[in-house]
């Protein structure tokens, strides 16, 4: 654990831990805009790529997130796996977050930098528990196949994913991968074009219970759509997942997680109103 100390609260602190991208913010390939539309909601843009914009929330959700980021009661930590350096394309309505999670655990953000102590917490447990970052990415080059594999990336020295063509992909290549990786203390998840390769001791509930324990929070909510986020909403007080995306699909629930009845983007604004009613911040959703 790291030396960090943790510091009581004067009042009862909640703390959200959210993942980003088709939880809270889109593209517009997942907007879902099934409207005329006329009646499509007003988009605002959080990030921009190469020049080009490239991910959204509608301006209801910006005004729920400044609201949610702001309350003085509520620490909110975007949660994510992302790099760093993707993470910091991200330009989230309301005040800056002070905590921020990264590269799905890896890295522990305050107020902007990666935290050394848990950079070296983290080095440990994939040291000790895990087979090497090398080993499975040699196995991710071999195995896949040309014909559909567009891209091979590495992230943060932590894990390693594959861009690929989703119409080509044969359907049981990702299962295979993840038998193969089990034993070795690997977990696979498909994600979009996306198949990432991520240590098992790498997560994001790790993370997020750490900044609890600095925070001194009495309460945690989580909200996430990928396989990835399933440790981080286990781990929460009170969890929320999308109608849409992994979890959705492999229609995985917990009695604690409540899944919304919306897809898309305007499922981002439903976590957020149920994030506000659960923190004691409003009174209906």
């Amino acid at each position: 654990m790291t030396s960090q100390p943790a510091l009581p609260p004067a009042s009862p602190v909640t703390l959200v831990a959210s993942d980003l991208d088709r939880t809270l913010i889109y593209s517009a390939a997942a907007l879902q805009l099934p409207m005329p539309d006329a009646q499509a909601p007003r988009l605002l843009c959080v990030e921009v790529y190469d020049h080009k914009p490239l991910s959204y929330v509608t301006e209801t959700a910006a005004a729920l997130l400044a609201e949610l980021a702001g309350a003085p009661s509520t620490v909110f930590v975007p949660t994510t796996t992302r790099t760093r350096e993707q993470y910091h394309r991200i330009h989230l309505p309301g005040p800056a977050a002070r905590f921020a999670i990264c590269a799905n655990g890896g890295h522990m953000l305050v107020d902007g930098e990666s935290d050394p102590d848990w950079q070296r917490t983290v080095a440990r447990r994939l040291a000790d528990e895990c087979a090497s970052l090398a080993e499975v990415r040699a196995h991710l080059v071999a195995a896949a196949d040309p014909a559909w594999l567009l891209k091979e990336r590495v992230a943060e020295d932590l894990f390693a994913y594959l861009v690929v063509d989703r119409a080509l992909l044969p359907p049981d290549w990702r299962q295979e991968l993840a038998e193969w990786a089990e034993p070795r203390g690997w977990t696979v998840s498909l994600q979009g074009r996306k198949i990432y390769a991520v240590p098992r001791p790498l997560t994001k509930s790790a993370a997020m219970r750490e900044v609890a324990r600095r925070t001194g929070a009495t309460l945690t909510l989580a909200a996430g759509d990928s396989l990835l986020d399933a440790d981080l909403l286990l781990a929460a007080d009170r969890g929320w997942r999308p109608g849409h995306g992994e979890l959705a699909d492999a229609d995985w629930n917990a009695p604690h997680v409540e899944a919304t009845a919306e897809r898309g983007v305007a499922a981002g604004e439903e976590i957020l109103r149920r994030l506000l009613r659960t923190a004691g911040l409003r009174r209906a959703a």
